[in-house]
This record gives structure tokens, sequence and C-alpha cells, in this order.
């Protein structure tokens, strides 16, 4: 596995706003990949290799979705050594989940070691100053949960408080954020450490016409891990780069069938249902201005801030972007993490984010004070963060 946190990362003397005191900040940032890089041109070939498919409707269909991904680049955990290792995960009708799992628990796990071990560089201060973990997955399945194997593995205390999220899907990463900053501003002194972790061995199998969503995922999702360290009240050896000032989740009732996966011998199954684009787009608008207003400041616009967007495909963004008349700046960083690195589930948003760290500063003093982070998955769940950039130079 190969980690791309923000390792080294060059200390500047820079001018930075002062967080709220009390309020939970972003300190660090790290993510990690597995080796396995798959370009979007050769993605085609490779899966109908893989599954032993020459049905050229399916070869058509894939091929058209690979462009409309807008993705040129994914990690993936899966490989040649692996298919051969367990060729029944090509068998259409197989029951797998045993295999599947082999798979996964291992990786996750791996990855968020890499992606936290990352940030914990970036940090500075050491792993006996982590008083929490929240371990985010929708990708493995097992008692003790990844949480445990991972606190073991970066050497925690074994007093450390942890926090399993499971089976979220997209809007993890968010719900993530969410939960280490109640845990931050009502435990003083404490740093929470966040980390995804996701892989798309469960919901790999061979394609068939009557699942057609199983191409979408396939020319859409990707693997990875991505971690970042919460606490309020900043050290002076630490550098905060985000102020995460109010969070919000809200479901949207009666789609619980929107998006629908379920988990059977064979793996999981998912069914997106086309309306989820209109479904965000009808209700999108008033969300956004409930987590405006606790910027206290009543003349913002939607274009006065900046946006760190879950981008679960391009439709989505687009539609977002047409409802709220958004410059076409606003979303870069969410289209530029697609094209990096496709959906990948939790993980995304915090990709985005690093991506929005790099734009604010370059900005410096004409960077946007205050930001939305959204991200959006079954339920339909809706999960919001109103955000205050500390980094002004």
């Amino acid at each position: 596995m190969s980690n791309y946190g923000m390792n080294g990362v060059e200390k500047q003397i820079s001018t930075r706003r002062v967080a709220n005191p009390g309020k939970a900040t972003v300190l660090a940032l790290g993510k990690a990949f597995p080796s396995q890089v798959v370009p979007q041109e050769h993605l085609v070939e490779g899966f109908l290799r893989d599954t032993k498919c020459d049905d050229p409707f399916i070869k058509e269909k894939l091929e058209h979705l690979c462009k409309t991904t807008t993705v040129k680049t994914r990690y993936t955990v899966l490989s040649r050594e692996l298919l051969d290792k367990y060729p029944e995960l090509t068998t259409e009708g197989s029951p797998t989940i045993k295999q599947r799992l082999e798979i996964a628990n291992e990786a996750v796990v791996e990855m968020a070691l890499e992606a936290s071990l990352g940030c914990i560089k970036e940090w500075g201060r050491t792993v006996e100053d982590i008083t929490h973990i929240v371990y985010v997955s929708s990708s493995e399945i097992r008692l003790p949960g990844g949480d445990l194997y991972l606190s073991a593995k970066l050497g925690l205390n074994n007093n450390v408080n942890r926090v399993m999220l499971y089976f979220l899907g997209c809007y993890g990463g968010v719900t993530g954020l969410r939960v280490a900053k109640d845990i931050a501003e009502n435990n003083p002194g404490s740093r929470v450490l966040l980390t995804t972790s996701e892989t798309t061995i469960l919901g790999f199998r061979p394609p068939n016409k009557a699942r057609p969503y199983d191409l979408v995922g396939a020319a859409l999702f990707g693997d990875g891990a991505a971690a970042v360290i919460v606490g309020a009240d900043p050290l002076p050896s630490e550098s905060p780069f985000m102020e995460l000032h109010y969070a919000v989740q809200q479901f949207l009732p009666g789609t619980q069938t929107v998006i629908d996966g379920r988990l059977t011998e064979e793996g999981i199954n998912f069914k997106l249902g086309r309306d989820l684009p209109q479904k965000i787009e009808e209700n999108i608008e008033e969300f956004c201005k409930k987590l405006m207003e606790k910027a206290g400041d009543g003349s913002l616009e939607f274009n006065d801030m900046f946006w760190t967007v879950h981008p679960g495909g391009p439709a989505i963004l687009n539609r977002l972007e047409t409802k709220l008349k958004l410059g076409r700046e606003k979303l870069e960083c969410s289209r530029k993490a697609l094209v990096d690195y496709g959906n990948v589930s939790s993980n995304t948003i915090l990709y985005v984010m690093e991506y929005m760290r790099e734009e604010l500063k370059k900005k410096g003093d004409g960077a946007q004070e205050w930001g939305l982070g959204l991200a959006f998955g079954p339920g339909i769940t809706f999960e919001g963060l109103l955000i205050r950039s500390l980094t002004s130079t």
C-alpha cells in the first residue's frame, strides 16, 4: 500500500484567523490508497477480461458510463493475484461473502493505518495524545471491528474512547466529522482521530443486464482511506486550518428505497433510484440556508462561501450548481476529487477538504471565511457542516 498523506508539509509563517473558544477545529489530514492504480481508459478492457464477459451491449454501456462519470484515475484493492486466489468472485451466483470479508477486513485497516500515520505525522504530536478514535467504514463486517484493530496497530492507549460508524455510505465522512466535533467540544483537551476507510470488494461481481447499477459502480467507485485530527482550543504547536462551526443531519421522509443496499451471500447488492439527483436538488437550498444562518451574517449569499461537497457523481454536482446558481469554480475541489479518485464513499469529503485547504491557502486574504461541507447518502440523508476557514494568508 502507498501512503499519499500530507507528510512533511512545509511550515510557513502565516496569519491565521483565531478559532472560537471551545469550537472543534481540524488540525491535520492524511490519506492512503492501495498500490493498484486503474486509469479509467483501461478499466473497460480489464473489467471485462477479469469477469470473462464478452457481451457487446455491456461493453458499450460501460464505455459510455466511464466517460460520463468524469473519473480519470482510481485505486483498488482488487488485483489479478486476488482474483487468481479467489476465482469464485467472478462466478455469477457464487456464495462469496466469506472470501470478500477475508480481503476487505484486512485491507481497510491497512489503508486506515497508513492514512492515520500520515495524519499524525503532520499533526506533530504523539499517538499517546489521541484520546478518542472515530472509525468509519461500509466495507468490513466483524466483531471486534476495525476500530480496535486500528487502535492496536497505532499503539494507542488501551483506554482510548472508540466510536465505530458502519454502513452509512457516502455521507459517513461528514457524520464522522460531526461526531468528532461533538466529542472534542464536550471533552476539554481531547484530540479525536477520525479515520475513514473503504473498498469496493463487497460489491464487486460479474456484469449482468438484470443489475444495471453494478456497471455504474464499476465505472464510478474506488478504494482508499483518509484521516483527520479534530480538537478544540488548539495549542500553539498545532496548526488548525478549519473550524467545524455547526453541524446538522436531516433525512427526507419516504426516500428509504432511493438508495438501497442489501447484504447477501454474494456480497452487497445496490440499487440506485434515478430520481436521486432530483430529490437532492429539490431539498438542498433550504438545507444550506439552515446551516448558513449559524454564521451570524444574514448578508451571506451562496457564492460568498467556499464549498466542500461529496462528489457522489457529476449529475449531483451539476444539479446543485444549477439550483443554487453557483459560480463554476465553487465545486472545482469536488470535481477534482472525483476525477482523481472516483467516489470513495465516506473518504471522499476529506479528499475534497484537502484540495480546499490548498485552494484557500493560495487565495490568502482573498479567500472566503465561511464555507459549507455537504454529503448525501442512504435515507436519503443529508449531512452538513458550516465550516470556517482559519487560514487568511
